[in-house]
């Protein structure tokens, strides 16, 4: 599929180790590289402002999506290719969507896990079809893919959703796979067990 945009969700704070902003300003940079346009929240502050910053050194396009709150604050990166100030972070979400064609979450706290995960529901609804992904910098999503897993054991979640989530370490690498992916066509439900199936029949 054609990947000419992508919203990035990341921190707002730097995390605990320069692996984290070294990460973001990689994923700028390839970014810049293969032309695509970066879609995100449209601040300066933490990992975010780090992967604005060198998408726009290495000459790419970062279009920001940033709330009415935030622009008030002062929390607005000055030197976007374009931005729009929207109302609430619903509409900054739902607008990030309409703009991308894909979606990668850097590590970040619980917007970013919450930015992704409506992403990915999205599209294993078939509300849309469009690829989900995380940089797994230094293992950061591990214990997301474990909890992935331990949702498709239980039955709660199909193989083929756990896996809908691609992960890569190397930014590259994980475009190049995001761009080569197909939506998965399952049904979403389970049969009941069978002492549930029986207490209902």
């Amino acid at each position: 599929m054609g990947l000419n945009s992508i919203a990035v969700f990341c921190g707002s704070n730097f995390g605990n180790s320069p692996a984290y902003a070294e990460a973001a300003a990689a994923l700028g940079r390839c970014l810049a590289a293969r032309g695509i346009r970066l879609v995100y929240g449209g601040t300066h502050k933490g990992l975010m402002g780090v992967l604005a910053d060198a998408v726009l050194a290495a000459g790419g396009e970062a279009y920001g999506v940033i709330t009415e709150r935030l622009a008030a604050k002062g929390h607005l990166h000055q030197q976007l290719s374009a931005h729009e100030v929207v109302a609430d972070m619903r509409v900054r979400k739902a607008r990030m969507a309409e703009l991308a064609d894909g979606f990668i979450a850097l590590p970040g706290g619980l917007g970013t896990l919450e930015e992704l995960f409506e992403a990915a529901t999205l599209t294993q609804l078939g509300d849309q079809a469009k690829p989900c992904a995380g940089l797994n910098v230094s293992g950061f999503f591990d214990p997301l893919r474990a909890l992935l897993q331990h949702m498709a054991q239980a039955q709660f979640l199909r193989q083929e959703h756990c896996d809908m989530v691609l992960l890569d370490a190397d930014p590259d690498a994980l475009i190049t796979t995001m761009a080569a992916w197909t939506p998965p066509v399952v049904e979403k439900w389970f049969a009941p067990p069978a002492a549930t199936a029986g207490a209902s029949a």
